[in-house]
């Protein structure tokens, strides 16, 4: 990955979020960058990002607290009454913490400035997660744009009804459009069918998995096998094991490598964080000891005397990046577009050559700025089919996106993408089920 490539990515995702939100103004924007130290819009690269990972970090406890007290004090969701938990345990603790409203039903801006303030999240990546999930699952015309972190819901003028044909899914009915298969603590929909509550054996094999006494980096490194087991897993047992772009190249290895990167405790001892268990389990709603823990859906909590990152090394595109690419390294497969052809043990991989028509290659994904450029091609390229029978006016509830896309995408030098071959998905048959197609 070249400096210019992740430069460029940062500042295209902010611009793109503000053309896509016309209510998100370029002042709002701005306010929002005063609060980011480490955002600078300048180049950097790899070798950079790797450097500042194993650079000396000063352990603040002032700039560093997390508050979970006073407006911040826990406060458990009344899941009858309405309020909304999905799949993502830390946008649960936000919610219910007070950092993202109690209903869970949240403005994109919101939900910035949370993940932002309370785990140290870069501002580059917490727009481009936000946007994502306004515009797939949420309301991207609503006067306020925003989702749910849960599943289907309106409240106000976030999911408004203006220019949207059915209540927005939320994060629990994104199923390969944002949520995926393969996930950390939560079961393939398609073999439960249910891809929000957490499965206590997957959580009771990823807290086996962290190693004591460690710094969150390398305890990340350690959950490799972990990672491959549940990629394994999935090929063995779901028939309608799907694996796309985003929803499965790039989202799921965030149940992996967030934990260590935003979850871990920062100390002057670990500057860089330490996940113990405790932590993890109050962080994933569950009490109890090994072979016998309890998980209370929706009690997602940070832990009292929290400390996020430093400033000047919130976790970013480039840091995520460079996660996922650890892992692909190892087992290339992770990299790779397809899924199970209707039974278990049938993984194929898909041909990304013919399906970007020869100008992708499967096999140099990982080299320069080649996964970028696929990824965000595809997205453009794919959205407006995902997107049908949602928006009244899909020209105008994606034209900001596609402009902005297109516009930014130039400057990253990539090959051009004239379109997808989508009928190649159609061998999978959990492309269909997702499509409300039962195979």
């Amino acid at each position: 990955m070249k400096g210019p490539v992740l430069s460029i990515i940062s500042v295209c995702l902010l611009i793109l979020h503000c053309a896509a939100f016309p209510r998100l103004n370029p002042k709002a924007i701005q306010h929002l960058l005063k609060r980011d130290p480490a955002f600078k819009p300048c180049p950097f690269g790899h070798d950079t990002a790797h450097k500042q990972e194993k650079r000396a970090v000063a352990f603040d406890p002032v700039a560093q607290r997390v508050s979970t007290t006073g407006r911040h004090a826990f406060v458990p969701p009344n899941l009858a009454a309405g309020d909304q938990r999905g799949p993502c345990p830390g946008l649960n603790a936000l919610a219910n913490h007070g950092y993202l409203p109690h209903d869970g039903i949240a403005p994109a801006t919101t939900i910035i400035n949370a993940v932002t303030e309370a785990y140290g999240m870069r501002l580059d990546l917490a727009t481009f997660l936000a946007l994502y999930g306004t515009v797939f699952n949420g309301d991207s015309l609503s006067l306020t744009p925003g989702y749910s972190i849960g599943g289907p819901a309106s409240s106000g003028g976030i999911l408004s009804g203006l220019g949207i044909l059915r209540t927005p899914s939320g994060l629990s009915g994104s199923h390969n459009n944002y949520e995926g298969d393969t996930s950390a603590t939560r079961a393939d929909l398609y073999l439960t069918g249910n891809n929000f509550l957490l499965e206590i054996d997957q959580f009771q094999q990823y807290y086996d998995a962290l190693l004591d006494n460690t710094p969150a980096p390398q305890q990340y490194s350690a959950l490799f096998r972990f990672r491959q087991s549940r990629f394994n897993y999935s090929i063995e047992n779901n028939p309608y094991f799907f694996f796309p772009q985003f929803a499965g190249v790039l989202v799921p290895p965030a149940g992996y490598a967030f934990p260590p990167a935003l979850m871990a405790n920062k100390s002057a001892q670990y500057p860089q964080g330490y996940l113990d268990k405790e932590t993890f389990k109050s962080f994933f709603a569950v009490t109890g000891q090994p072979g016998s823990f309890k998980y209370q859906p929706g009690h997602e909590r940070i832990p009292d005397n929290f400390y996020k990152r430093a400033p000047g090394t919130e976790y970013g595109i480039p840091d995520f990046l460079l996660d996922v690419l650890q892992f692909a390294r190892q087992d290339p497969r992770l990299l790779s577009v397809g899924g199970n052809t209707g039974t278990p043990n049938s993984f194929t991989g898909l041909d990304v050559s013919a399906l970007t028509k020869g100008v992708f290659n499967g096999a140099t994904l990982a080299e320069g700025n080649n996964l970028q450029c696929f990824i965000f091609q595809l997205i453009q390229s794919e959205a407006p089919g995902l997107l049908t029978g949602v928006y009244e006016d899909l020209t105008q509830a994606l034209r900001a996106l596609t402009e902005n896309l297109e516009g930014n995408l130039k400057g990253l030098g990539c090959p051009r993408l004239e379109g997808v071959d989508r009928g190649l998905y159609e061998r999978f048959p959990g492309y269909g089920r997702a499509k409300g197609v039962k195979g």
